[in-house]
């Protein structure tokens, strides 16, 4: 199951995996809670500006961080998991490892996600702040 992760569509532009089902999202959140592997969800919506505006720099980093897994969700789609989440704003992008979130960036903010992205690579939190510091 761990391939869920790692898997890019069959045209090859983007390692983003787009969630559009309540079934299909548990099926991936369980696989990551049995992983260390860093897991960057994008909860935006179809009519968010913003969301749209760094849509392209979220498809970049998920290409050249391919130690993560990228996932999307539709905050309008996929509303329950929304909640479940607390997302309150779009976009919002909730770092997460072994079920458990590390991390959240609020805003269109791709300096910024960048940054807490590369906080959180390293499966040790001490190895991380050791990156950083």
């Amino acid at each position: 199951m761990g391939c869920i992760f790692s898997s890019k569509s069959k045209s090859g532009d983007s390692a983003v995996v787009a969630v559009h089902s309540k079934s299909q999202w548990d099926e991936l959140w369980d696989a990551h809670k049995t992983t260390t592997k860093l897991v960057v969800i994008d909860f935006s919506a179809s009519w968010c500006g913003p969301c749209k505006m760094i849509e392209p720099a979220f498809k970049e980093m998920a290409g050249r961080f391919t130690d993560a897994a990228f996932l999307k969700l539709d905050v309008d789609e996929l509303a329950d998991v929304s909640r479940t989440w607390r997302v309150e704003a779009m976009p919002t992008f909730v770092l997460a490892r072994g079920g458990e979130e590390l991390g959240r960036v609020v805003g269109a903010d791709k300096d910024e996600l960048e940054k807490t992205i590369n906080t959180f690579r390293s499966p040790s939190p001490a190895a991380a702040m050791a990156t950083v510091a």
